[in-house]
């Protein structure tokens, strides 16, 4: 793989970029204080802005500028701020597999918007970082999450028994992946 970090990357509709100093605010008021969008994630809605500040907004600011850490914020270009995140969630070398973890604001679900953002990253992850696995898990009863994984072309491998943990407790993940041999032959 050639690691390129979290290059700025563009669609009809999008901006997917860097987290930059004062994106703190709009990622909480956005969807990082929303406990609907955080319902099936590993993580609680924030409750105050600063500290999301001083926390999750830091760390991506003290990460962004390494090589291998890819987390996009999502940037609808008729409102010019982030609405949502994409990010690889875990990276394995040996065998060149990307996880991706995706969360977008409610007033944004439904739209199409979460679909074209991870079918950029597919295609950058594929094309210019040259992994050969990108996988996605979802909790079963958050079945929107899998349909878009399926609409970017992952297939459904199975169900991992309580193999996962979010808000709700422990839960099962379903497991979606595309190899780079499927993508190149849809291209």
């Amino acid at each position: 793989m050639k690691h390129l970090g979290t290059v700025t990357l563009e669609t009809e509709r999008l901006i997917l970029r860097k987290t930059l100093e004062n994106d703190w605010e709009p990622m909480f008021s956005n969807w990082a204080s929303d406990a609907r969008v955080t319902k099936y994630l590993t993580w609680a809605p924030y409750e105050t802005a600063e500290q999301l500040k001083t926390t999750y907004h830091q760390y991506l600011l003290d990460n962004q500028e390494k090589p291998d850490f890819y987390d996009w914020k999502i940037i609808l270009k008729e409102l010019n701020e982030p609405i949502g995140a994409i990010s690889v969630v875990k990276l394995r070398e040996d065998i060149e597999e990307a996880e991706i973890g995706y969360c977008l604001g409610y007033r944004w679900w439904h739209k199409g918007i979460m679909t074209e953002a991870f079918q950029r990253v597919i295609r950058f992850l594929f094309e210019e970082v040259g992994v050969n696995r990108i996988t996605a898990t979802h909790d079963p009863r958050n079945p929107h999450s899998g349909d878009v994984m399926k609409k970017c072309g992952l297939q459904y491998e199975g169900t991992l028994r309580q193999a996962g943990r979010n808000m709700q407790g422990i839960c099962d993940e379903c497991v979606y992946a595309i190899l780079r041999e499927e993508y190149l032959k849809d291209q």
